[in-house]
């Protein structure tokens, strides 16, 4: 029996980190759908359905915070595991983000991605 491949979102403007993640998260065996703004995150979103999402709070046109709310507030969406990549680090931020439902919050300067993908493979493992 052969395992379910996950679906992952990477909503994620910039040009090398789009390109390094969607590597290594492919190479990990998930499938990645790419966005590079908010509004093309949530249009992705709602047409894929993905397993979890790794959302940047800065993006062009809506940014990660509004994408976030969206998703929580959308029944058929909120389920969807939030994982939040962003280079802002401050309490404050974190906060916010876990307070609108993210599971997760990771500074990407401090998170290689071997360590994310640890952290992605035990979100899809276990029930949230």
């Amino acid at each position: 029996m052969t395992e379910k491949m996950h679906n992952i979102l990477l909503a994620e403007d910039d040009y090398f980190i789009k390109k390094a993640y969607t590597a290594g998260l492919t190479h990990a065996g998930f499938h990645v759908f790419v966005a590079g703004d908010g509004e093309e995150a949530m249009a992705l979103i709602k047409k894929e359905s993905p397993d979890l999402i790794l959302l940047d709070l800065i993006l062009p046109k809506k940014d990660g915070f509004w994408v976030l709310q969206e998703i929580k507030t959308d029944d058929a969406l909120k389920h969807i595991p939030v994982i939040i990549l962003s280079n802002l680090g401050q309490p404050k931020d974190i906060t916010e983000c876990k307070k609108l439902g993210a599971v997760d919050y990771f500074v990407k300067s401090d998170t290689p991605l071997f360590r994310l993908i640890e952290i992605i493979k035990k979100y899809l493992q276990s029930p949230i």
